[in-house]
């Protein structure tokens, strides 16, 4: 671990100091607020920072339908895929260390991929790269949901690849199984994320938990955000719900879906088995918006901020558009490392600026980090995501461009395209 000192935690600001509206941040709590009288959230906190100073912050609703006890500053929520971009973060650490490069073959550092096969069950037009595996298009399914419908992820399942005792044997099991597709020919939503914890595994020498404690969540002040919850934080938990008064069940194999959270993981999720605070992701936010530095705490360079900042997908995959969960790409948003990016915003009919990294998680919390205008929106809720459910993150975007009052300042940097 670096020798360096966690970061204090963010000042703060009027709104008016930084640029925004009061009124426009108050009409994004007022929408939100709907959203829970109508029974569509428990609850809901957000929390916008702009020029580096919490300028508002709200926790609205209910931790706990039963109890009837309120969200509080520092509940504690799961994060699902909010936890891919810090795994995205860990890789561009050991990039920094020139340990890996995008154009690297995967099985430059997970031997096993050696031998995979295409979907055809011969081999691969080309060996699926490091650059595919970060962006989703290296010829991976997930294996959870669509089970015996799809062929690769009953593939998976048949092949207990989410019942692997470490991270290792998931790599084994998983390039035991045919790609679904040619490298680089689609983009689909994938276990690839879970793939990089292995990666950084095998490169650091540390286990996925230790290498992020030490390297990302220790030094950013991070001190909630962890793969399990410690029991004297569980009372902190919130609860999860599908709808307002209804738990959240569910029948996805994946480790991240089903486990104690109580309970440390023998499989730790890259892709989606981090649990968070409001705070804390803000830090890891306010981070990647100072190009992987947050005040005299670096944790990747300039350069690697901008890697993963940029889109990475061809105009061909784009021009078709993909779907993931709430999140869409296509022509003027593409793909990052780890998230999605707005290249060319106005092409995209997005609001925001141009180099805005965003993505979000099956428990519906979603963030955005944009450099342009120099802000940081964080969100978490506990409603797992639903066809009809509230658009959260393209509701508190077009509503925080209505409340950006005043120019924004140069930005920490610049993602190219």
């Amino acid at each position: 671990m670096p020798d360096i000192d966690p970061v204090a935690a963010l000042q703060t600001a009027s709104p008016a100091e930084v640029g925004l509206s009061a009124e426009g941040l108050a009409r994004i709590d007022a929408a939100i607020a709907g959203f829970i009288a109508e029974g569509q959230l428990a609850g809901a906190a957000i929390l916008v920072a702009r020029h580096g100073k919490v300028a508002h912050r709200a926790a609205m609703g209910l931790k706990d339908i039963a109890s009837g006890e309120p969200l509080a500053d520092d509940t504690i929520y799961r994060i699902y895929s909010m936890t891919k971009p810090v795994t995205a973060v860990a890789m561009m650490i050991l990039h920094d260390q020139g340990l890996w490069s995008p154009d690297d073959p995967i099985a430059k550092h997970l031997p096993e991929f050696a031998a995979v096969k295409g979907p055809d069950g011969a081999a691969p037009v080309h060996p699926p790269t490091m650059r595919e595996l970060m962006t989703h298009t290296a010829g991976f399914g997930y294996g959870i949901g669509l089970g015996p419908h799809d062929p690769t992820d009953k593939a998976y399942i048949d092949a207990g690849v989410w019942q692997a005792d470490d991270l290792a044997e998931f790599a084994r099991r998983v390039a035991a199984v045919p790609l679904a597709y040619q490298p680089g020919a689609t983009w689909r939503y994938s276990l690839s994320m879970d793939l990089q914890g292995a990666v950084i595994e095998r490169l650091s020498g540390q286990s996925l938990p230790d290498f992020m404690r030490s390297r990302i969540m220790g030094p950013l002040g991070m001190v909630d955000t962890d793969f399990f919850v410690p029991a004297k934080k569980l009372p902190r938990l919130a609860t999860l719900y599908h709808m307002y008064g209804m738990p959240a069940l569910t029948v996805l194999d994946h480790p991240a879906f089903v486990r104690d959270p109580a309970v440390i993981p023998k499989l730790p999720s890259g892709g989606g088995g981090l649990h968070s605070t409001l705070d804390d992701y803000a830090r890891f936010a306010q981070m990647l918006l100072g190009g992987g530095a947050l005040d005299s705490v670096r944790i990747i360079s300039p350069e690697a901020a901008r890697l993963m900042a940029a889109n990475h997908l061809p105009a061909a995959i784009l021009d078709a558009g993909v779907l993931a969960g709430m999140q869409r790409m296509g022509p003027g948003r593409g793909y990052g490392f780890n998230g999605a990016v707005f290249h060319d915003p106005a092409l995209a009919g997005s609001p925001v600026g141009r180099g805005t990294y965003q993505w979000d998680g099956a428990s519906g919390v979603w963030f955005w980090v944009d450099p342009e205008h120099d802000l940081i929106f964080v969100g978490m809720i506990q409603r797992m995501m639903q066809e009809g459910m509230p658009r959260l993150q393209d509701l508190t975007q077009a509503m925080i461009a209505e409340a950006l009052a005043a120019p924004a300042q140069k930005p920490n940097f610049s993602p190219s395209a």
